[in-house]
């Protein structure tokens, strides 16, 4: 039913596209990037983060929630359920609870912490065919209350977190979660290039995707980049078009407090924000 991101990864990065990683927060959400997915015939991968899974009631709600979409919604596109920036506890957590791919970060560890407890993963996902993406140099901004500056990656490290097995390796060039800074110093394409060269086939995964601009999200996927993450546009536009809704007065006419009224423009805005960033990613008629 859920598929693992491995396979619609590595069509991606030799296809030269990226698959996006939508971040879930609720049913609302879930429903719209499934929906904007299947509209557009593109393969996509649903994040979790663990503050995010605590908050819909656990990891296995998550997973039964999105099956049961799929199979009301008559899903037929690749659907991956991933954690984003899993602990150690969480990863094993969200494989038993059923997710089809797991988010390692253990970029905080000392390098060999890091392998050692990303080597372990590897087997235990390989063994289950679920697909495991891994972390070397932190992310900046803030992600469930952890705030980073943006670090860059070490690419001979990147080799040898790549050389365990992992699926999919996120590398810090720069990017950050969140808004980005008014001085914001750019991508670091140089180290892109040089962690691309060293890990071969392997997908890269770029982290922080709100705010970049398009033209450097391009040269992000020509160099290697075949999965995008996505949280917080998706989020500015829901409570954009939620304000603008109330501030309009329409939740008093009729019934416009009925919650499936009231959140009604939101899921239109999440959806009209997947469907750029699918038309950006290259990953429209893909599935």
């Amino acid at each position: 039913m859920l598929a693992s991101a491995k396979e619609m990864l590595q069509k991606a990065k030799a296809g030269h596209y990226a698959v996006g990683q939508f971040n879930i927060n609720n049913l609302e959400w879930t429903k719209a990037i499934l929906l904007t997915a299947e509209e557009m015939k593109s393969p996509v991968i649903l994040g979790v983060s663990e503050g995010a899974g605590k908050y819909m009631c656990g990891f296995n709600t998550v997973v039964a929630m999105v099956k049961g979409m799929i199979e009301t919604l008559g899903i037929t596109v690749p659907v991956a359920v991933h954690l984003d920036h899993g602990t150690y506890e969480g990863a094993y957590k969200c494989i038993e609870a059923g997710f089809s791919s797991v988010m390692f970060d253990g970029s905080h560890y000392p390098i060999e912490e890091n392998v050692a407890k990303t080597k372990e993963l590897v087997e235990v996902c390989n063994k289950l065919g679920l697909s495991l993406e891994a972390e070397v140099g932190a992310i900046g901004g803030e992600e469930d209350g952890v705030v980073g500056g943006g670090e860059v990656a070490d690419p001979d490290e990147c080799k040898m977190i790549a050389d365990l097995g992992v699926t999919m390796l996120a590398a810090g060039i720069g990017n950050i979660h969140g808004k980005y800074p008014e001085n914001w110093a750019g991508l670091r394409f140089d180290t892109l290039e040089a962690i691309n060269n060293k890990v071969g086939d392997m997908p890269l995964v770029l982290h922080g995707g709100t705010g970049i601009p398009a033209e450097m999200i391009k040269k992000a996927i020509d160099l290697g980049v075949s999965k995008i993450n996505v949280n917080t546009e998706c989020q500015l536009a829901f409570a954009e078009a939620t304000r603008k809704y109330i501030e309009e007065g329409k939740d008093l006419q009729g019934k416009g407090f009925d919650p499936r009224k009231l959140l009604a423009p939101g899921v239109e805005a999440i959806k009209e924000t997947v469907r750029e960033k699918i038309t950006l990613f290259g990953s429209a008629n893909k599935a």
